[in-house]
């Protein structure tokens, strides 16, 4: 794959497009939106032959995310996905799988919210519907 048009986007994101953030770029939008793990990224890019820390790719998730190519999807406390999606959309977590995937668009509605505090203004509504096969 031709790394030129990652290397822009990196860089017209703010970030200085090094070795391993191209080769991480190529592993995270090479198959289109996707939600992924740092673990999850790791292992794709040892599977790869990309020679990169599991801290390297924490701090390159959080690097993008800051730059505005990735969006964190929060599911539990200690449990983080990063979406090439970046648009706003919500999303089902299903816990057999610990697969996070996409909303369909349309029947998700949220209303009422509370006031902010002063001084504050509601950026984002993060809305996480948890599933899990059902039992008998």
């Amino acid at each position: 794959m031709d790394n030129q048009p990652l290397e822009k986007r990196v860089r017209e994101a703010g970030l200085r497009p090094t070795r391993q953030r191209v080769a991480l770029a190529e592993l995270l939008f090479a198959a289109g939106d996707r939600h992924i793990s740092a673990e999850q990224l790791h292992e794709e890019a040892e599977k790869s032959g990309v020679p990169v820390s599991l801290a390297t790719v924490y701090n390159t998730l959080h690097q993008f995310t800051e730059a505005g190519l990735l969006r964190i999807v929060q599911v539990e406390g200690t449990r983080t996905y990063f979406d090439t999606n970046t648009s706003d959309h919500h999303h089902f977590f299903l816990e057999d799988d610990n697969r996070v995937f996409d909303i369909p668009s349309g029947p998700v509605r949220v209303s009422d919210l509370p006031e902010p505090p002063e001084g504050t203004e509601i950026v984002h509504v993060d809305i996480v519907v948890r599933l899990r096969a059902k039992r008998r």
